[in-house]
C-alpha cells in the first residue's frame, strides 16, 4: 500500500478510537508515563498485601484522587470491583457528578 502513495490509518473498528495517535499525543508524555507508574505501583502493593489478585475483578481506587493531592500510602487505597470504579458522570473539575 505505502509503494501507492496509500497510508494505512491507525484506528481499532471495534471501538473507533485511533490509540497509535492517543499514546503519541497524550500518554506517551513523560507525565503521564510517571502517573501510570505510580498508579502499578499501588496496585503491586496491593498485590503484595493480598487485598487484589490478577483477575478478580477488583480495581485498586484511591480514597482521594492523586490529581486533588491524594498519595499511594496504604491508608489511601481500597479494593472495590470494577464497575463502581470506573464509568461514572462526570462534572467538568473531572469528579463524580454532585462531587464538590
Amino acid at each position: 500500500m505505502a509503494a501507492l502513495g496509500m497510508t494505512r490509518k491507525p484506528f481499532n473498528k471495534s471501538t473507533g478510537r485511533d490509540y497509535k495517535t492517543e499514546y503519541a499525543r497524550y500518554q506517551g508524555q513523560d507525565a503521564q508515563k510517571k502517573n501510570r507508574a505510580e498508579r502499578n505501583g499501588a496496585r503491586r502493593g496491593m498485590m503484595r498485601s493480598g487485598a487484589v489478585s490478577k483477575g478478580d475483578g477488583l480495581d485498586v481506587d484511591h480514597k482521594r484522587a492523586i490529581a486533588n493531592g491524594g498519595t499511594n500510602s496504604t491508608s489511601n487505597l481500597r479494593a472495590i470491583p470494577a464497575s463502581r470504579n470506573r464509568g461514572f458522570p462526570r462534572n467538568g473539575q473531572n469528579k463524580p457528578k454532585g462531587a464538590c
